[in-house]
């Protein structure tokens, strides 16, 4: 790329910008910027990151790059700050992959002994809700500071969040499952059906 060409791009360039809590930035940078380096690869960006603030800014790499790919590495850059491990966030690499985000305090206020009880509901004691809610809903939850956080597709994360408000809201465990397992076996079924009737059409 000419001098020309490479101060047209800046010019037009469109930059995203996130900010993550102090404690997230060395996640997202990993180990001699190891992670910060292979969200920039596989999502054809740059990544700007100032470790004092946690602001970071998140541009194209070069022209070739699309919209799509800068909204998956904010979203990625997100889910870490979110606290979702590397591994878990690339996920959001595939085109299908949302990430939701529940922010607690909306529905319990602001004290924070109300917060950790009802994050206390949703991780289950030794983290047993929470598994079984990825088990069931084939998704990847987070609970950080007061939010909780969900990758999964668009619909499975729905599930998810949903069952997440039916906890915060004092519904039974027993229950919320029994709402999970519905939805999910409707899901399936009605995925299957619409495979069906792709193969039928070829």
């Amino acid at each position: 790329m000419s001098r020309e060409e490479k101060g047209r791009f800046i010019m037009g360039v469109t930059r995203l910008y996130e900010k993550l809590p102090l404690d997230r930035i060395g996640v997202l940078l990993g180990r001699e910027g190891s992670v910060r380096k292979e969200i920039e690869e596989k999502t054809k960006t740059l990544l700007t990151v100032d470790t004092q603030t946690g602001s970071v800014i998140i541009e194209p790499a070069s022209p070739s790059t699309t919209a799509l790919e800068l909204i998956k590495a904010q979203n990625i850059v997100r889910a870490i700050g979110y606290g979702f491990s590397p591994e878990r966030a690339f996920r959001l690499l595939e085109d299908d992959q949302v990430l939701e985000v529940v922010d607690v305090r909306q529905y319990v206020g602001d004290k924070p002994n109300h917060v950790k009880r009802v994050l206390g509901r949703i991780i289950g004691e030794e983290g047993k809700a929470r598994r079984i809610l990825e088990e069931y809903t084939g998704t990847y939850i987070s609970i950080y500071d007061h939010y909780v956080a969900i990758i999964g597709d668009y619909e499975t994360a729905n599930i998810a969040k949903k069952a997440i408000e039916m906890l915060i809201q004092g519904r039974m465990h027993a229950t919320v499952y029994k709402y999970i397992d519905r939805e999910m076996y409707t899901l399936r079924r009605r995925r299957m059906t619409e495979l069906w009737r792709k193969e039928e059409k070829t």
